[in-house]
């Protein structure tokens, strides 16, 4: 019973949450930033309402690429990047446990999220209708928006830009530019953890006619697609600070540049070498966790320099 326990949690890749945590974080911050508003119990519901969504989404993938075939002829994945949980690969789980835990994860989630719109609003159900929309349908049939190189920009919107101004919106009952644009620079971040990791399942993907935005430009340009999203990043949180709609403080989001550059450098160096690749991972994941908290800590710098 524990070992099969183990194997459900193993499933769940629980530490991809990051993207769904950083983001709320910073809706809250810039709500409190703007309004002084902090509600913990509305904190706390929206952090295990997206989680559940989350890991829904992350379980029912492993199903899909399953059905597909993708992972089980993936030979250049390198764990915990790419290839999935490997728990149906490997005999662990079968495809209808991985089915359940996913539409279980998914209803928890569900019911959560009704519960917070039922005390915050509408607009809290029509963000998730359309994450749950995403999260399904992105490996899953009839849709496989993944296949059709729209997965990534789905994958921004969701954990970048909606994360962020739901968890904005649950704070201050309100909705204005600011979350929306300081959730780009972290839409974009988490846009290119999910593209720099299709590289290492490039090869998988292009027989199955996955056709992510990796297979359809090919690695080399690829990984010139790569150096742009990353400067894009940082220049958005430049012109949002040079126009005034993010505060200055913000600007602390630039000390992740250096390791935004190893990823590059190295992203342009070993594209084709999923093995060599491997930094250029991890450097983007821990690109998109720092910078995002730096937005939000930037945000919360703010009320120190009006006080004063």
């Amino acid at each position: 019973m524990i070992s099969r326990l183990k194997n459900y949690g193993l499933e769940l890749r629980a530490a991809f949450l990051s993207a769904t945590i950083v983001s709320i974080i910073l809706g809250t911050a810039i709500a409190y930033a703007q309004f002084r508003v902090f509600n913990l119990e509305f904190f706390a519901l929206s952090l295990v309402a997206g989680a559940f969504l989350h890991l829904g989404t992350n379980v029912a993938n492993d199903y899909f690429d399953h059905k597909s075939g993708g992972d089980e002829i993936n030979k250049e994945y390198v764990r915990p990047f790419s290839g999935g949980s490997r728990m149906i690969q490997l005999g662990l789980l079968s495809p209808r446990e991985v089915l359940f835990e996913a539409a279980f994860l998914y209803a928890v989630g569900i019911v959560m999220g009704l519960y917070v719109a039922s005390i915050r609003g509408f607009f809290v159900i029509v963000l998730g209708l359309i994450g749950l929309f995403s999260g399904v349908f992105y490996v899953g049939p009839p849709f496989k928006l993944a296949d059709r190189g729209v997965g990534e920009i789905l994958v921004g919107i969701n954990f970048g830009i909606l994360m962020t101004i739901g968890a904005y919106f649950v704070q201050a009952q309100t909705m204005n530019v600011d979350p929306i644009t300081a959730s780009i620079p972290v839409a974009l971040l988490i846009f290119a953890v999910v593209y720099i990791n299709e590289f290492l399942d490039y090869t998988a993907d292009k027989t199955i006619g996955k056709n992510t935005l990796v297979v359809r430009l090919g690695r080399k340009k690829a990984a010139q697609g790569f150096v742009v999203l990353m400067s894009l990043v940082y220049l958005l949180i430049a012109i949002g600070v040079a126009v005034k709609i993010m505060p200055l403080p913000t600007l602390i989001g630039f000390i992740t540049l250096p390791i935004a550059a190893k990823a590059v450098y190295n992203t342009l160096k070993n594209y084709s070498n999923p093995v060599k690749l491997v930094p250029s991972n991890a450097s983007t994941i821990l690109c998109h966790l720092l910078t995002s908290l730096l937005l939000s800590t930037g945000y919360l710098i703010t009320i120190l320099i009006i006080a004063k």
